[in-house]
């Protein structure tokens, strides 16, 4: 039995930010999964997932002195996810991350174990909750939208191992999405890696 990184993707909007809230939730109890915060550049009261808010001269400082297992950058703030999760992972423990789709590749390469967890959402589904949210006008949404149009036509080099991925669509009610992710995290967490 193996623990690996299993690395949640999506389109802003899909949902992903709610459906890892509630597997953590539902999997606070397991020892052999964990959660990883991601270190962004953006203050911790923006809203969204539950991150560590660094300013961009101490996210640089982390970078330089190799502080981070991953980083990357996307709409204006940059990510980190921190060398803690090789130690979670040396120990055993499956570590689940929320990632970036642009990075999937890269992560893939420094985690060869990598599962990847990608959250799908129709495109008028995606819109609306766009909208809803109301961070961006309706042109800045567009935007969004023909971006994952983009993404989804190209297709994904995860890792060099077997493992694709899974893709969980999260069109309905969040418990029903939630429930899959849970039992995706439970059924790879620990488990032989793919060859």
């Amino acid at each position: 039995m193996s623990a690996r990184l299993i690395y949640v993707v999506g389109p802003s909007g899909s949902g992903k930010d709610s459906l890892l809230r509630y597997a953590r939730e539902k999997l606070a109890d397991d020892p052999g999964v964990v959660f990883a915060h991601r270190y962004i550049t953006r203050p911790a009261d923006a809203g969204g997932e539950n991150h560590v808010a660094l300013t961009p001269a101490e996210f640089a400082s982390r970078l330089r002195n190799r502080l981070f297992a991953l980083a990357w950058e996307s709409h204006g703030h940059a990510y980190g996810i921190g060398i803690e999760i090789n130690q979670w992972l040396a120990k055993g423990a499956s570590v689940v991350v929320n990632g970036s789709r642009e990075y999937l590749g890269e992560a893939g390469r420094r985690f060869p174990e990598l599962l990847a967890v990608r959250i799908e959402v129709p495109t008028e589904v995606l819109r609306s909750r766009l909208l809803a949210r109301g961070r961006e006008d309706a042109a800045s949404v567009e935007q969004r939208l023909e971006r994952h149009r983009r993404m989804q036509a190209v297709p994904q080099q995860t890792t060099q191992s077997a493992c694709a991925g899974h893709v969980i669509t999260n069109d309905g009610p969040l418990e029903r999405a939630g429930d899959l992710l849970v039992a995706l995290v439970r059924q790879h967490a620990g488990q032989p890696l793919c060859a």
